[in-house]
């Protein structure tokens, strides 16, 4: 149904595996984390992977589904499930909006436009009133699923996230290989030539930006109501850099490389932070190391790795 090949039918199978087993073994909080990071990075390697749209305000359609997510199950106590949709709405209206703006730039310049708009959504919600300012939304609850599956559990809690993550995995997947998908590619290999064959790569790029911003309201949206709450790091630029540094270590334009980036930075992020002042450092340190030893990500050394020896 997906296409998937037989090697990444057998990555994915690992996959889901370890999403069932890795609960009984590790904290799942901090694989919820994972999870909602992984599929934050997957729209990006959709936007920059796939069409070649380099964004550096990826934070500002995760931030504000996170926003608005939490506000709407704690102020209007609405099932989790519209609020994570609405999260999801608030990305996609957010990148028709932006994207319009910004999709007939390329290169440094659409990076540029994306990193300003992020900046003015930043500010926004610094000053606006529902977001709390500097506070954020605070003791969010994660409120009922089709208003009967209580999701304060946190067992209860990650199974929603993980079916979550591989919906959006399985969605990333199907755009990426349908003929939607193909044109996508095309645009990002050659543009001028993706024109000359008739289609318009303005609308392609514009309605890929949608979905990635889309997807990135999700991943905002359930990662408020695991945590219980939004804050400005939602939105901060730091959190844009981070879903870059996640997708390129895991490796950009491959399937599974934002899955497992997420899962190395978050894991650093936890296990490093008994370093305190240091821990930027050390990350610095291990990311350098990792981008000279693994210039096409983990993911795409390990694919290039396995071709050779078959």
């Amino acid at each position: 149904m997906f296409g998937f090949s037989r090697a990444q039918f057998i990555a994915f199978v690992v996959m889901v595996v370890l999403i069932a087993v890795c609960p009984f073994v590790l904290y799942p909080v901090f694989l919820m984390q994972v999870l909602c990071a992984a599929l934050f990075a997957c729209s990006f390697n959709l936007m920059i992977g796939y069409v070649g749209l380099l964004s550096f305000g990826q934070a500002a359609f995760f931030g504000m589904g996170s926003y608005v997510a939490a506000w709407a199950i704690k102020t209007w106590h609405v099932d989790a499930s519209i609020a994570i949709i609405l999260g999801g709405a608030t990305g996609a209206i957010m990148g028709l909006v932006l994207g319009f703006l910004a999709i007939r730039r390329s290169g440094i310049y659409f990076a540029m436009i994306t990193l300003a708009l992020a900046q003015m959504v930043y500010f926004f919600c610094l000053e606006a009133p529902f977001t709390g300012g500097e506070d954020g939304i605070q003791q969010v609850p994660r409120g009922h699923l089709f208003g009967f599956i209580d999701l304060s559990g946190d067992m209860t809690m990650y199974w929603v996230v993980s079916a979550i993550f591989i919906g959006g995995f399985l969605l990333v997947y199907r755009i990426i290989h349908s003929p939607f998908g193909q044109v996508l590619k095309g645009i990002r290999e050659n543009e001028p030539r993706t024109t000359s064959l008739g289609y318009r790569t303005d609308d392609y790029k514009l309605i890929a930006f949608v979905l990635s911003c889309m997807i990135a309201g999700i991943a905002g949206g359930t990662k408020a109501l695991v945590f219980g709450i939004a804050t400005l790091t939602d939105v901060n630029s730091a959190t844009s850099g981070d879903v870059v540094l996640t997708t390129l270590l895991g490796g950009l334009g491959t399937v599974f490389g934002p899955a497992l980036g997420a899962l190395v930075v978050t894991s650093m992020e936890n296990y490093l932070a008994q370093f305190g002042a240091w821990v930027t450092v050390t990350q610095g340190v291990i990311f350098m190391i990792c981008v000279l030893a693994f210039r096409r990500g983990i993911i795409g050394e390990l694919g290039a790795y396995l071709k050779l020896a078959l």
